[in-house]
């Protein structure tokens, strides 16, 4: 590893894998990568995973209440019709009928937390594979207002959110397109797109490796002022326990 593996933050609406360089939304390309060394070996401290699960992932074959209760749980602010989640990562927010998504438990969602007149709506959310902040509205026109502020955002070229992920070094140019695949690798009888080398710093079996969740994560959300001088909202969540120990074993650390 040598250090090669640094921690990424990049602006929302740039759609790349796993691996980009910090990358503002559409244009001005300003945003450094924040990293620092913590001191070497001390993801000794957490050991091994052995058998258990990644923390921080949902348990598979939730039933509707047992999803209602997680999200319940992952609220990280409220304020007035909005509702603030950090979803964890695997969760589609829309899908087919019948699915158990984020869309499809909003009405069990909103009698949960009190919201007995108005339903919530999702305003904005990390995709499936990602994890972190779903902004919700029990207010129609506080979600038409906020959808319309993100929309012009995004043509204005202003950055709005901030997404984390795990990269391999900084690459050169402040912009550009995946064009080749990631490595696909082959050991234990198990498909990889880790090397041994990193299999090594993050104490992860091949097997377990192949459970490793993609680490992309919607970190921070900036909303409007109620006047148009006043400074922007700032909305944050934290990083998955299984985000924070691929960190803790890399040496680095979010600033």
């Amino acid at each position: 590893m040598d250090g090669r593996r640094v921690l990424g933050r990049f602006w929302s609406g740039w759609r790349r894998g796993l691996g980009v360089r910090p990358v503002p939304e559409d244009a001005g390309f300003g945003t450094e990568a924040r990293h620092q060394r913590q001191p070497r070996g001390s993801c000794q401290r957490s050991g091994p995973l052995g058998d258990q699960p990644f923390a921080g992932l949902l348990p598979k074959n939730l039933s509707r209440e047992e999803l209602v209760d997680a999200l319940r749980a992952a609220v990280v602010d409220r304020k007035g019709p909005l509702v603030t989640l950090n979803k964890p990562q695997g969760l589609p927010v829309t899908g087919k009928p019948g699915e158990l998504t984020l869309f499809s438990v909003l009405p069990e969602l909103s009698q949960s937390l009190g919201l007995r007149e108005q339903e919530l709506q999702v305003v904005r959310a990390s995709g499936k594979e990602s994890s972190g902040l779903v902004l919700l509205s029990s207010c129609p026109q506080t979600a038409s207002r906020l959808q319309k502020y993100f929309t012009h955002a995004r043509r204005a070229q202003r950055p709005t959110a901030t997404y984390c992920a795990v990269t391999d070094g900084i690459p050169a140019a402040s912009e550009g397109k995946i064009q080749a695949a990631l490595k696909l690798e082959h050991i234990d009888g198990v498909n990889l797109v880790l090397d041994e080398a990193l299999l090594r710093r993050l104490h992860l079996t091949p097997s377990q490796a192949a459970q490793l969740p993609l680490h992309l994560h919607l970190h921070r959300l900036l909303l409007p002022g109620t006047r148009a001088r006043d400074t922007p909202v700032e909305l944050l969540a934290p990083l998955p326990p299984y985000f924070s120990r691929t960190l803790q074993c890399l040496g680095l650390r979010l600033q």
